[in-house]
């Protein structure tokens, strides 16, 4: 897997004049600096790490999404419940075949963090890490952490699989931290 390459499809859907990202760089898991390193190097779900690491749960909001057949494809944020602070952004790739009527519907109703969903259901059995990139951001990226344009953060590529199926890409970014 070319990470990058896989990075670039997911961005796709969401081409804009201004690049998400500046610079993008696989590094190798054994790099990583804390505090991304035990945020980001892990095979759980990213909405609970992010909930433990900031203490608070956190909200969704979508930014975008575009329906292709059966693929959905999302343009998210995290939010801190409690201060509103955005800890993560995402871009999201998911086989809605790969889930029931009624996780597709909760889905769709853009309420509760993907993760959040799929753990309320019982239908995550496994994360597999693809990648940990090192990220310059660009002015869009920036403006909703609220950092400054260029500023250095961490993000992961990983694969979700439902009942044994891949069943979603993400680009999970986390907010420049320290």
């Amino acid at each position: 897997m070319n990470a990058l390459h896989s990075l670039d499809a997911l961005m796709n859907p969401f081409r804009s004049a201004a690049p998400l990202f500046i610079k993008a760089v696989h590094l190798p898991q054994a790099v990583t600096p804390e505090p991304y390193a035990g945020l980001l190097v892990h095979h759980e779900h990213m909405t609970v790490a992010m909930e433990n690491f900031h203490k608070d749960r956190v909200d969704v909001e979508v930014l975008d999404r575009h329906l292709e057949g059966p693929i959905l494809y999302r343009k998210i944020i995290l939010r801190c419940s409690t201060s509103g602070v955005v800890v993560q952004f995402g871009l999201v790739r998911f086989d809605l075949r790969t889930v029931s009527q009624q996780v597709r519907d909760e889905i769709m109703a853009e309420e509760i963090p993907l993760g959040r969903i799929l753990i309320n259901h019982n239908l995550l059995r496994h994360v597999d890490l693809n990648a940990i990139l090192e990220l310059s951001l660009g002015e869009e990226l920036a403006a909703l952490m609220e950092v400054p344009a260029g500023t250095t953060t961490y993000g992961r590529l990983a694969t979700l699989f439902c009942d044994h199926q891949p069943a979603v890409d993400l680009l999970e970014v986390s907010r420049p931290l320290g």
